[in-house]
């Protein structure tokens, strides 16, 4: 196990990471791009009504802003129980070690979740209204799939890295919402 352990968060890890933090950074993995890629049959939705999580999918030229965290001094092996049992719960997250750099060129290598393209629940280059159409509504163990959205988007601008295909689906989200409701 490597130490310090320092875990790369992109999405839902942002905003919950539920394992001990030391110390926390903004982070760029080059070669990936953060994307609604991955069907949710679990957290954010059902076998019967998937919703849509987010993924790691690799792509040239491309980076993902994200958080570097590093876990506190022991509480290393416990924290890899925990995001195995949360990240590996259907095998669609491959767990990788990859290189972040922060703002200042220091950099680290980070227990990363990325996708695996040959798993049933990839589903890469869904269009953006789809993917906002199966966001509003889909519900899973974890609760709503656009509160999952939300929390994500919103904290990704808190942080100073927005991320634009986020920030559209929030707003057409709600959009899909209100309509619902009149």
């Amino acid at each position: 196990m490597r130490r310090p352990l320092w875990v790369f968060g992109y999405g839902s890890l942002i905003w919950n990471p539920e394992f001990p933090v030391a110390e926390q950074r903004i982070a760029r993995l080059p070669g990936w791009h953060r994307s609604f890629c991955m069907r949710s049959i679990h957290h954010r939705g059902s076998e019967a009504e998937p919703g849509l999580v987010l993924a790691l999918d690799r792509a040239a030229g491309a980076h993902c802003a994200g958080v570097a965290f590093r876990v506190v001094e022991g509480a290393e092996a416990d924290t890899l129980t925990l995001l195995r049992e949360r990240e590996l719960i259907s095998s669609a997250y491959l767990e990788d070690w990859l290189p972040v750099h922060f703002a200042d060129g220091d950099g680290v290598v980070a227990l990363t979740y990325v996708i695996d393209r040959a798993h049933g629940q990839y589903c890469g280059g869904i269009a953006l209204e789809e993917q906002a159409q199966i966001i509003a509504a889909a519900v899973g163990g974890r609760g709503p799939n656009r509160d999952y959205l939300y929390n994500t988007a919103g904290h990704l601008g808190e942080l100073g890295i927005g991320d634009a295909d986020l920030e559209w689906l929030a707003a057409r989200v709600r959009e899909i919402g209100t309509s619902q409701k009149t």
